[in-house]
């Protein structure tokens, strides 16, 4: 041992490791990152915020203001950064809605939290004060609930849109009161007698370019983008058979050698095939069966007996709408074509083909037949841009009302939850004793983080917003303090419950928790260490003709 110390002391790690630490390197830098972060997306918050256009690493453009899909197609580097895009991933799988919240709130309390420690306070205290204020936070939030949607209220059309209008009005806004009842329609069509088995995959959209976002409409039932492979495109009060292999004649396993010596062998092997599709293609018709569903190929010999017998016949390439469709249905896909029972058939009041636009497609309607357990809802626009931020608006609202399933109750929106939760934390802080006080005193003023954006991203003056809603707020005699916040359209602080603008209350819960622990992680981070990058060396960068630019050679 003392022969390898006489050659110095060894290092801690290998070559190429990189060490960040203390105050200045490790937790400053961290909360500088989650706030740069958050200054990205922050302009995108409300009904007014702006657009960003994302090129991702496939080239693909995105031009949106959904926090969810921006932080997806960004490939952040920084480990702070990530733990931020980490919960409002989380945020987006649980909720579907409140993903850029959780992203400015996080932002809101690193940056108040750096100018804490500037001035002397350790880590320990901020994360104590902040952890305090998140839990009464989850406390206070109990009593401003102004509004509940029962079990029972599930199957009340207006209820419904009264719960999705202002998580759809964020992403389409001027378009809220044509989107949700439709988006409300088909969630009502799709809902289960339990409103707790409610299940979002069984809303569908499709997306038809041409037309305008008001030409959108709901069916009971599925469209599939594909037209039959038959002559005959419609059928009524029609049995269905679907299956997952071809339709054709049976192939063998193995390779075999077949030697034909005569025309009347080679005759009677084809008419051999011929007579097995044709007593497959007659059993399902003297079944009662009047579509065909394949996952797979239509034989052509298979397709001349379907149209012999006016069959319906559309092959569909993917398994999961495959599996869908036997959802509206109610039918079992089948493995091969013998052995079907009356059991494994399932029934459509209507299909048929219609064009929508320039593209034909087909319908399965369940129109008089009852409850369907999968809607769809068709969405129209002028671009593909315009269409996948349709989608994005009504796959939010068919998420809040999945979270409303589980949990009915609503709270002011509009920034009046946020402040009234500041002013109560201002008055913890005032109480508290020990150094915890100023860790909550600035958890109540990164709260005012949403109603200045919302002001800030309306044109408006944030600053006095902020100082009219804490007037209001305060006044003891006005049984609706709680309830103002900001009119964007107007410029002024209401009671904005009047206007339906409610925020699910499960929601802003998940969104605080996530937030205030994405925060506390970052702050009880002193140290970073990085290992040096796997792989060899990386080849050099085209830097064009030397002659070009000399600063590069």
């Amino acid at each position: 041992m003392m022969r390898n110390m006489s050659r110095g002391i060894p290092r801690l790690f290998k070559d190429g490791y990189k060490q960040f630490s203390g105050l200045e390197e490790a937790i400053l830098r961290n909360c500088e990152a989650a706030t740069s972060l958050a200054e990205t997306v922050r302009t995108a918050f409300g009904p007014n915020g702006l657009s960003k256009i994302i090129i991702n690493r496939i080239e693909k453009v995105y031009v949106t203001t959904d926090a969810a899909t921006i932080i997806d197609e960004l490939d952040v580097q920084h480990p702070a950064a990530k733990v931020v895009c980490l919960a409002a991933s989380m945020q987006q799988k649980e909720i579907g809605d409140g993903a850029n919240f959780i992203v400015i709130f996080v932002g809101a309390l690193l940056k108040v939290a750096e100018e804490l420690l500037r001035t002397g306070l350790h880590p320990s205290d901020l994360v104590k004060g902040y952890t305090i204020a998140g839990r009464k936070v989850q406390e206070f939030i109990q009593e401003l609930s102004v509004f509940e949607v029962t079990d029972v209220q599930m199957h009340d059309k207006e209820k419904l849109i009264m719960g999705i209008k202002a998580a759809i009005s964020s992403k389409q806004y001027g378009l809220e009161d044509k989107i949700a009842p439709i988006v409300a329609d088909a969630c009502q069509r799709a809902m289960p007698k339990n409103p707790k088995n409610f299940v979002t995959d069984n809303v569908r959209t499709v997306k038809i370019l041409g037309g305008s976002a008001e030409d959108l409409f709901v069916i009971n039932g599925m469209i599939i983008e594909m037209t039959p492979r038959s002559i005959t495109r419609s059928c009524k009060n029609a049995k269905v058979a679907v299956f997952t292999c071809s339709v054709d004649a049976t192939q063998t396993e193995t390779k075999g050698t077949i030697l034909l010596e005569s025309a009347d062998e080679l005759l009677k092997y084809t008419k051999s095939e011929e007579d097995h599709i044709h007593q497959v293609i007659k059993g399902l018709h003297e079944m009662g069966v009047g579509v065909i569903v394949c996952g797979e190929k239509f034989g052509d010999m298979a397709l001349h007996y379907i149209d012999k017998y006016n069959i319906v016949a559309i092959k569909l390439l993917s398994k999961w709408t495959l599996r869908r469709l036997c959802r509206v249905l109610k039918s079992r896909p089948c493995v091969q074509l013998q052995g079907i029972r009356q059991d494994d058939l399932g029934y459509c009041a209507d299909v048929h083909t219609r064009e929508i636009g320039a593209d034909t497609v087909t319908v399965f309607s369940q129109v008089g037949t009852g409850e369907s357990q999968v809607a769809t809802i068709v969405l129209r626009g002028s671009t593909q841009t315009l269409l996948s931020d349709l989608e994005r608006a009504v796959d939010d609202g068919v998420n809040v009302v999945r979270a409303m399933t589980k949990q009915g109750k609503f709270v002011p929106g509009a920034g009046a939850v946020e402040i009234e939760l500041a002013r109560k934390l201002n008055k913890l802080a005032q109480e508290t004793v020990g150094l915890e006080q100023y860790a909550i005193a600035k958890y109540a003023e990164a709260l005012e983080i949403v109603p200045r954006t919302l002001a800030e991203n309306s044109g408006l003056k944030d600053t006095k917003i902020i100082a009219e809603l804490y007037a209001r707020h305060e006044d003891t005699e006005d049984k609706n303090a709680a309830k103002i916040g900001i009119d964007i359209d107007n410029g002024v602080v209401k009671d904005m419950t009047d206007e339906g603008v409610l925020d699910l209350m499960s929601t802003r819960q998940m969104g605080l928790k996530l937030a205030t622990q994405a925060a506390v992680t970052i702050l009880r981070v002193d140290h970073i260490i990085m290992s040096k990058p796997a792989g060899g060396p990386r080849a050099p960068k085209n830097r064009g003709h030397w002659d070009d630019n000399d600063a590069t050679w």
